[in-house]
């Protein structure tokens, strides 16, 4: 049983995984065996990525790369095919989030975060794919998010991303599941990440932080979700073990998908 999560021999590229969720998953892919290559935006952040992986005691090898360039991804796909091998696993990880009203938001800072939150994926599978056709595999694992779902004030981009994100998945599972290639997401529920620790913080009277208070209150494990939450669940659809399942969003968010919430007191 446990060799149908093995990943060794396999390739992942993780894009965004520098840190935070993506740095989370590629570790997990790591210790199931397979060779992990990211990139990242800047030089800066792909250096630290290199350091924690080096930490971790995990071999990475980093590209700066920005996945809204079709050319510099594929670029960065040729070379990685060309100087490690051909890749077997794709977790679109790379994301922004702009919380803006409606209202205020430019139409530009909209489409920023569809770029790199929908078109990015899209590019970066597009230029995969070829090559999982002609190996007759390949993993592609798109981070959704429960805004896959749901609505929630000041995140009409981000939602419409995810959204949109979710049918990607669907549809590349659709498209090219003959050619035993599968495309699946997962939908974290609010993780505990640096770029959430101001909503956790301790109030100046001792209290929680009203963000964290409803957070808490509407999910059913009753706590944030750590990075780690999300490394069974990565291996399971990098693995053999779901190869009969596609275009399947698998929700990591503690139950608040399937709660309605506590009654007001």
């Amino acid at each position: 049983m446990t060799n149908m999560f093995s990943l060794e021999g396999k390739i992942a590229l993780v894009t965004g995984a520098s840190y935070g969720i993506g740095f989370a998953i590629a570790k997990a892919l790591s210790e199931a065996g397979a060779k992990i290559v990211f990139n990242d935006i800047k030089q800066e952040f792909v250096d630290r990525g290199l350091a924690s992986y080096k930490e971790a005691g995990i071999d990475a090898k980093g590209y700066v790369c920005d996945v809204t360039d079709e050319n510099a991804v594929n670029a960065m796909v040729a070379d990685i095919e060309n100087t490690v091998g051909v890749i077997d696993i794709l977790v679109n990880n790379a994301g922004i989030i702009k919380r803006i009203p409606m209202t205020e938001m430019t139409a530009d800072e909209f489409r920023q975060v569809i770029d790199v939150d929908l078109n990015a994926p899209f590019i970066c599978a597009k230029a995969v794919l070829p090559s999982m056709i002609k190996k007759g595999h390949g993993k592609i694992i798109n981070i959704c998010s429960m805004m896959s779902e749901l609505g929630r004030e000041t995140v009409s981009a981000y939602a419409a991303a995810k959204g949109g994100l979710k049918m990607l998945t669907k549809n590349i599972a659709s498209e090219y599941g003959e050619f035993n290639i599968q495309c699946n997401g997962i939908g974290p529920g609010y993780i505990a990440t640096p770029q959430t620790a101001p909503l956790r913080e301790t109030q100046p009277d001792g209290s929680r932080h009203p963000f964290d208070s409803f957070i808490i209150a509407k999910t059913p494990a009753a706590r944030w979700g750590d990075p780690e939450d999300l490394a069974g669940p990565a291996v399971f659809l990098a693995s053999e073990a779901s190869d009969f399942v596609n275009g399947h969003i698998l929700y990591v968010d503690g139950g608040i998908l399937a709660y309605i919430g506590k009654q007001p007191k």
